[in-house]
């Protein structure tokens, strides 16, 4: 289906929830949309309540806008909307009416993906490209360098996910990196060194982020009687932290 055969007067967007007061989720105080419906199984995730897109919680753009905006004031100069999941870009028609609504509404645009369903074919490509045209910022979630590392943690190649680093360097898309640190799966020096060299070749990385592991997500694989596949495995140390931090460049870039 190419954009213009699409009535985003009736694109709804399916919604896990909302918060109003964002301040690690981009630039400056942020609305968070959290967004159903995720391909990607990772061990460590503590949204597993996203993976399931179904839901009653239907909104419009507008409508999400409007509750966006009543926080305005609090925002600032850089902050605005941020879009994350589950995966964001598995409703990247939805996405497109919001952020260009909101860019019509003068608000800044931030999103944050794992970029799972990234392809250069079509339809995708296309709808992608036009998003991009009201993304202001995307904080990009890579969750292992290596391909079959990564596949044994999300159940995904990350193949198509660096493509998409490589794509928004091209494009002159602003980045974010963010990396979730975890023990016995990432956190080891010659993955971060890989990591480290594949950053280096992007051109927009403004900032990296290095993610501690933490544990406070288990109730939820609990509560929908999922197997946690990483129980016994403790938060990283503040050394491994700093480690990985200096390695990767964490901040500003």
């Amino acid at each position: 289906m190419s954009e213009e055969t699409i009535d985003y007067g009736q694109v709804t967007g399916m919604v896990h929830s909302t918060e109003s007061f964002g301040a690690v989720d981009g630039p400056g105080i942020r609305y968070l949309i959290f967004l159903k419906g995720c391909n990607m199984r990772c061990q460590y995730c503590h949204n597993v309540d996203t993976w399931n897109p179904e839901t009653d919680n239907l909104m419009t753009a507008d409508e999400l806008l409007d509750k966006a905006e009543r926080f305005r004031s609090y925002w600032g100069k850089e902050g605005g909307i941020t879009v994350s999941g589950g995966e964001a870009l598995l409703q990247i028609d939805f996405l497109i009416d919001l952020f260009r609504k909101a860019h019509e509404r003068g608000i800044n645009t931030t999103l944050d993906t794992s970029a799972q369903p990234f392809t250069r074919e079509e339809p995708f490509f296309s709808k992608f490209n036009e998003l991009l045209k009201y993304t202001d910022l995307v904080m990009l979630d890579i969750k292992h360098i290596d391909d079959e590392e990564h596949k044994k943690l999300t159940g995904h190649t990350n193949k198509n996910i660096l493509d998409c680093a490589r794509y928004l360097s091209d494009q002159g898309i602003k980045m974010w990196i963010r990396h979730v640190l975890v023990p016995e799966r990432n956190d080891r020096d010659d993955y971060l060194h890989r990591l480290a060299d594949f950053i280096a070749t992007l051109k927009t990385v403004e900032r990296v982020e290095v993610l501690p592991y933490h544990t406070l997500g288990i109730f939820k694989w609990e509560n929908l009687h999922i197997d946690y596949p990483l129980k016994g495995i403790n938060p990283p140390t503040k050394e491994r932290i700093e480690n990985a931090e200096k390695i990767l460049g964490a901040g500003t870039q």
